[in-house]
């Protein structure tokens, strides 16, 4: 035997080894077909209660009742929630009632000062106080377009007019004045001499109403610096230059005394304050103060005094009309 006779149980490395094991495919086959033939399990019948559909219906009853409460417990409830509220309410209104008239009475009871008692005259006092400090002659009353002012203004208060008096013989006197002067008398075209100044501006009255109104007339500051009253001491007084040393008060009186009114030097030396001739560019009517009325924006109708026939100046405070009737003697606004 030569070297080259190989022998049929020997095996090479260089040769392909058999195996024995079963290939993939064929376990899957396999597998699958052992799975087909396993009985399949049979599934456990589920046991529905009779009544379930009962307590649901049950339990939605109840959650429908507990959403929505029954209406006539909701108006027995509302009820009871009024009644209690309209019985505390009468109590406290009831109370307060009280507490007012009590208040009230021990108000009437107290002395008077100035006519008033003494605690509706210290208000007035207070309120006087807080309107002079917060006083500025920079600030004015807020003005508007002609087309804005009423073509037939309002009349309001004719006390001081005389129906019967003569135009022509109106006059106006002027007291008070620096050295000791005279009383001077006036005419209208005195007034009129001054530089003609016009203001539209917003009246209001006290009695809770307004209206726009377009004035024109002389600067009452105009008219102190013409006929000007005296210092604090007597001497000559300087509105312009040195407005602080002026006597504190102007007064100002209808011919005959009806009407009269009080005014702080400061008010009347603001630039929008008139000795107003006309309104809507014609001479003033009657029934609005003609010939010659006091104009004040920043105060209320109340001080804008019509047919002035008299003006003085003084240092202890004016009476005044409505003052004397319980309104505040500065009435600004």
């Amino acid at each position: 035997m030569n070297d080259e006779t190989k022998h049929p149980d020997e095996v090479h490395d260089d040769e392909p080894k058999e195996t024995t094991e079963p290939v993939a495919d064929e376990v899957e086959e396999s597998a699958a077909a052992e799975a087909d033939e396993l009985p399949e399990p049979e599934a456990e019948p589920v046991e529905m209660e009779e009544d379930a559909p009962t307590a649901v219906a049950e339990d939605a009853a109840a959650e429908d009742a507990d959403a929505e409460p029954d209406a006539e417990d909701l108006d027995a409830a509302l009820d009871r929630r009024v009644s209690r509220l309209t019985r505390r309410g009468f109590l406290t209104m009831g109370a307060a009632a009280a507490a007012g008239w009590l208040g009230w009475r021990w108000v009437e009871t107290r002395d008077t000062e100035g006519g008033l008692p003494w605690p509706l005259r210290r208000g007035l006092e207070a309120n006087r106080v807080l309107w002079e400090s917060l006083y500025d002659d920079g600030r004015l009353a807020p003005t508007y377009p002609a087309s804005a002012a009423e073509a037939d203004p309002r009349v309001n208060g004719r006390r001081g007019l005389d129906r019967d008096a003569d135009p022509a013989a109106w006059s106006l006197s002027l007291e008070g004045l620096a050295g000791g002067l005279a009383p001077l008398t006036l005419g209208l075209a005195d007034v009129k001499r001054l530089p003609r100044v016009e203001v539209i501006t917003e009246l209001r009255c006290i009695e809770g109403w307004s209206m726009v109104v377009h004035w024109a007339g002389a600067r009452f500051a105009d008219f102190l610096a013409a006929y000007p009253p005296p210092t604090r001491d007597g001497g000559a007084g300087d509105p312009a230059r040195h407005p602080d040393r002026l006597v504190r008060y102007v007064g100002l009186e209808t011919p005959g005394r009806g009407y009269y009114v009080g005014l702080d030097m400061a008010s009347a030396l603001h630039p929008q304050t008139l000795l107003a001739y006309e309104i809507n560019n014609q001479p003033l009517t009657w029934g609005h103060g003609a010939p010659l009325r006091l104009v004040v924006p920043i105060k209320y109708g109340i001080k804008s005094i019509k047919r002035v026939g008299k003006i003085f100046y003084t240092n202890q405070r004016p009476a005044d009309f409505w003052a004397e009737r319980k309104y505040d003697w500065h009435s600004g606004h």
